[in-house]
């Protein structure tokens, strides 16, 4: 178990490593750049650098976490890439199902691919499934996203947020992760677009998460992403939804 400098999660899970760009906030992916960093230190996982690859023997390592945890599974991946087979995520799935001590969240930028698996199978008791929808062209995914039943918890990571997502239908959602970029090349986020997911995840009764402003604080100005901090409006709104 790897533990994370993720606010919103406690450890991370990687049975599977790589990925392929999927809309406009993987341009600075950041699994990619530590992959690659990896890849120079080494490191046996990542012989295949940011190819996707299945790892058999990660799978299971959930089963000798005892302590109850929050765990992302698949933060240097995609866990519904199209070069992931379906039967290698029936496993991860079952080793989930095995582990009914731990919290998981699963979040994928392939939502069409992710509600076809859950078609055919029922959502772990244990799984939050979530989408990224990092700009207005992806807001579809939430579609795809509300139509999987019986989902303990859905949510959105509105991060790197690249503009303003205008309305959205938060029917069936239920936690809203909102961040800005980090990185030289990183894109600013405006507050007014942050302002505009928190007030209708207000009056929708849903649960907000602000992680960080990143590279660009709310002032406009660029700088290292610990000094302009996670404060929305001169607060910290890190709420968690109710398991």
């Amino acid at each position: 178990m790897k533990t994370t400098k993720i606010e919103w999660t406690d450890s991370t899970w990687n049975p599977v490593t790589g990925c392929t760009k999927a809309s406009t906030g993987c341009m600075h992916c950041y699994a990619e750049v530590m992959a690659r960093r990896l890849t120079a230190m080494g490191v046996a996982k990542y012989a295949n650098g940011f190819r996707v690859t299945t790892h058999e023997d990660a799978l299971t390592e959930p089963l000798k976490w005892k302590k109850s945890r929050t765990i992302f599974v698949c933060s240097m991946s995609d866990l519904f890439h199209k070069d992931v087979p379906f039967e290698f995520v029936d496993k991860v799935m079952q080793i989930i199902q095995q582990t009914p001590q731990h919290r998981y969240q699963i979040l994928t930028k392939r939502a069409e691919r992710m509600a076809e698996y859950f078609e055919t199978r029922d959502v772990p008791k244990n799984v939050w499934l979530g989408v990224t929808v990092e700009a207005l062209a992806t807001k579809t995914r939430i579609e795809s996203l509300r139509r999987i039943a019986h989902a303990p918890i859905r949510f959105l990571s509105c991060e790197p947020l690249v503009e303003d997502l205008g309305e959205l239908d938060l029917t069936d959602i239920d936690w809203i992760i909102v961040g800005g970029e980090s990185g030289n090349q990183a894109r600013p986020m405006k507050e007014e677009w942050v302002v505009n997911i928190q007030k209708q995840v207000q009056q929708a009764g849903k649960v907000f998460f602000f992680k960080q402003w990143g590279t660009w604080g709310s002032d406009g100005i660029k700088r290292d992403k610990h000094k302009n901090g996670k404060q929305l409006r001169g607060k910290i709104c890190q709420a968690l939804p109710e398991a």
